[in-house]
């Protein structure tokens, strides 16, 4: 009789024990029961009838085993998860702080300028006229401020009338007291009247003179890219004819004296490199004076560029530095206040480059030749070129349009007119020009342009090199977007 236990116990106790009368062939067979139930094998049970087929099947262990790797797959997917939760929060941690960091900046900026702008005020006499003016245009901000409130207002209570009655104001359904909603919708009324009497027929007729400028743009805008294409098929280029510099009899050469002037405001970044380039420019030592125009209000960005002028006066190089204490004209004030010293009258050119700009050791002998027997000559303005124009896209599109601006605008406009706006930078004038066209003037902070039209009213010509480029370096950490 069985004892009372459950019958795989007792099973495998009997199999153990082996049966009375059994031999070792129950033995055997007991022991590979037990053994191949403990290792989970995979049993293979052949039949001799061909018409079935082979049948293998798991043991528990490949189970369990089939079990641990799911467990370790899904844990394994739960690590990767939890990171990329923490890439995700990562970012967007980042992008939050760029955008605080931005705006922080951007409040910075604006309280700079409202400090700087009242401290001109204070210091500036501006005439009657121009404060006459700047009131006038801020009432004008004002008031269409306060109209596009009233627009809102009007819109949201439902004040506003159907399209078809709004094209034809002879049509314009005008409520009846009745329907009047108060004294603010009787204000909108009245200005709905007053607008159509006295304000559309205005703006209609400057809507016209709009699409007649459009079309004007248009139209040059053609005719330059005709131009630029007339250039590049007959290869038209500003040439030099020989040796400019040799004189009469062929002996000796004679150089012009050139000035060059770095206007720069705390230009902390850059003020190293631009002062080196400009200091290694091949030309006679003793017929070259470097200015640097430092208009900084941090001290200690003014001892850098004292220490770094000091430098290159040690190794030879005539270089001057100059700091203004009064900060009229911005840069125009400041570019008016060197040409008023006493040494300047000993100079015939002046090339001027800004702090972000480094010019090749050729750029003298690349523009001032081409003055020489050409006397009418006012202006050499050689083109920008940009060290991270593959930054980014930003960097790309700004890159292109002034590819338009300089390759298609101004050599068009050089070759055919002789007249272009000055960059600003990286020209070299005559100090004859400058003198004559009235110099630099404070009036304005677009004294390039300023100074361009004077010259060019005076009967004086420009010239554009677009292959002598000058180098814009990379000025992401002083916080600046494109060139």
């Amino acid at each position: 009789m069985a004892p009372r236990s459950d019958f795989s116990d007792w099973w495998v106790k009997d199999s153990r024990k082996g049966t009375p009368g059994g031999g070792d062939d129950g033995d055997g067979f007991s022991d590979w029961w037990v053994k191949d139930s403990r290792k989970g094998t995979p049993v293979v049970v052949t039949m001799e009838n061909p018409n079935y087929s082979v049948l293998q099947i798991d043991g528990p262990d490949d189970e369990q085993e089939s079990f641990r790797s799911m467990d370790k797959d899904r844990g394994k997917n739960a690590k990767q998860f939890t990171w990329v939760l923490l890439l995700k929060a990562h970012r967007a941690v980042g992008c939050v702080a760029w955008v605080a960091a931005a705006l922080w900046t951007l409040l910075g900026v604006i309280k700079r300028r409202l400090v700087s702008r009242q401290g001109a005020e204070a210091q500036s006499d501006k005439p009657r006229k121009a404060r006459l003016l700047l009131k006038l245009l801020r009432m004008f901000f004002a008031l269409s401020l306060i109209a596009f409130a009233f627009e809102l207002v009007a819109y949201r209570n439902g004040w506003h009338f159907p399209k078809p009655n709004l094209h034809l104001p002879e049509n314009l359904h005008m409520p009846k007291k009745i329907e009047v909603q108060g004294w603010l919708h009787l204000a909108y009324l009245s200005w709905l009247s007053f607008r159509a009497d006295y304000i559309a027929y205005p703006i209609q007729i400057l809507s016209y003179i709009c699409i007649i400028l459009f079309i004007i743009q248009s139209a040059d805008r053609m005719i330059l890219c005709l131009g630029c294409f007339w250039i590049k098929l007959n290869k038209i280029k500003p040439r030099i004819d020989q040796d400019p510099f040799k004189s009469g009899d062929g002996s000796e050469y004679q150089y012009p004296m050139v000035l060059i002037q770095i206007p720069m405001c705390n230009e902390r970044e850059v003020y190293e490199q631009s002062i080196s380039a400009v200091c290694q420019i091949d030309w006679p030592k003793d017929r070259l004076l470097v200015q640097v125009l430092d208009d900084s209000d941090d001290e200690s960005i003014q001892f850098l560029i004292r220490t770094e002028v000091s430098k290159w006066s040690q190794r030879g190089v005539n270089i001057v530095y100059r700091h203004r204490m009064v900060r009229t004209g911005y840069k125009a004030g400041n570019l008016k206040s060197a040409m008023s010293c006493h040494y300047v009258r000993n100079y015939e050119f002046v090339a001027i480059f800004d702090a972000d700009f480094q010019p090749d050791p050729d750029f003298l002998k690349l523009t001032i030749p081409h003055f020489k027997g050409n006397p009418e000559l006012g202006l050499v303005q050689a083109r920008w070129s940009f060290v991270n124009r593959d930054e980014n896209l930003l960097t790309r599109l700004q890159y292109i349009n002034l590819c338009f601006h300089f390759e298609v605008e101004q050599q068009v406009n050089g070759v055919f007119c002789n007249f272009f706006g000055f960059n600003g930078t990286a020209g070299v004038w005559r100090i004859k020009a400058l003198e004559e066209s009235g110099g630099w003037l404070e009036r304005t902070t677009v004294e390039d342009m300023d100074i361009a039209v004077r010259a060019h009213l005076k009967g004086w010509k420009f010239m554009f090199l677009n292959d002598v480029k000058v180098a814009k370096p990379n000025r992401s950490r002083s916080v600046m977007f494109l060139p």
